[in-house]
């Protein structure tokens, strides 16, 4: 009932990298388990197996949105790694500041908000504490999970999640209690206002997003095989300004994987430029 045979397996981790690049592996049988078992009630469905062939059948849409939300991966935390979010402050905005003041930035594969909220939280801080007249940033967060979606649109997070890489001092500045008496809190409206989210599968065209001064794209390209990592890397230089900077995760490296990019080494980190062309 709860069982996945190898055969399906081999099928639903084809599915799976064609829907959204993520290759499972030979071994994650019980990831697939822990993630989807919880929609058998949900959809009604009495056994695993079925709820895989149905989800992969495209007959019932919700279902397989559904499955593509629960096996993606939805880690994060408020500022993670802290010196992508310092090499903004004391590296990136001065220099694009220099000849221009709109400020565009790509948190691809935002999850539930917190990094496209923290680098809002820095573009603020900024602004403040120089005092940039006419500095407008503007943030895109994507991500293919539509729960996740409505997660960053509410911008809204509880005890757990605030407590996660925030310090009491911005949760002060950048966040208002709510007025139903709960422990919640919702981000303020100044930086909400930087920010919009949509639905985005890193594998299709970047082309309607536009261009970007900087692509955050952090821990995500470790679920991805060489071949997919190779053509996302790629579409971001293609999605970048002239000068436009890529950020990855701090375990993540372009090596091999495409040319299009010098390594800037930071103190700490790794940040990549778009070459010239």
């Amino acid at each position: 009932m709860r069982m996945i045979s190898d055969d399906i397996y081999k099928k639903f981790s084809s599915f799976l990298e064609v829907q959204c690049g993520i290759v499972l592996g030979s071994n994650k049988q019980y990831l697939v388990k822990s993630r989807l078992i919880p929609l058998m009630d949900v959809f009604s469905i009495n056994t695993l197996s079925n709820l895989i062939h149905e989800a992969m059948s495209y007959k019932n849409r919700a279902l397989r949105t559904a499955v593509i939300d629960a096996m993606t991966t939805n880690e994060t935390l408020w500022f993670r790694d802290v010196y992508p979010f310092e090499l903004l402050a004391k590296k990136i905005f001065p220099e694009i500041l220099k000849y221009k003041k709109n400020i565009k930035l790509w948190s691809a594969a935002s999850s539930s908000g917190q990094e496209a909220y923290s680098i809002a939280m820095v573009a603020s801080e900024y602004q403040k504490q120089n005092a940039v007249l006419g500095m407008n940033v503007q943030i895109i967060g994507t991500d293919i999970s539509n729960t996740m979606l409505e997660q960053c649109k509410m911008g809204v997070y509880d005890t757990l999640a605030l407590s996660r890489g925030l310090s009491e001092t911005r949760k002060i500045q950048f966040f208002d209690s709510l007025s139903d008496g709960s422990n919640k809190l919702a981000i303020k409206g100044e930086v909400k206002k930087m920010t919009s989210f949509r639905s985005y599968n890193l594998l299709d065209s970047y082309a309607l997003l536009g261009k970007f001064d900087v692509v955050f794209c952090r821990n995500v390209l470790i679920y991805f095989s060489a071949d997919v990592k190779s053509k996302i890397l790629n579409q971001f230089a293609g999605a970048l300004n002239p000068g436009g900077y890529l950020i990855l995760g701090a375990s993540e490296s372009i090596t091999g994987l495409t040319d299009k990019y010098n390594m800037v080494r930071c103190n700490p980190g790794i940040i990549y430029q778009l070459k010239d062309k």
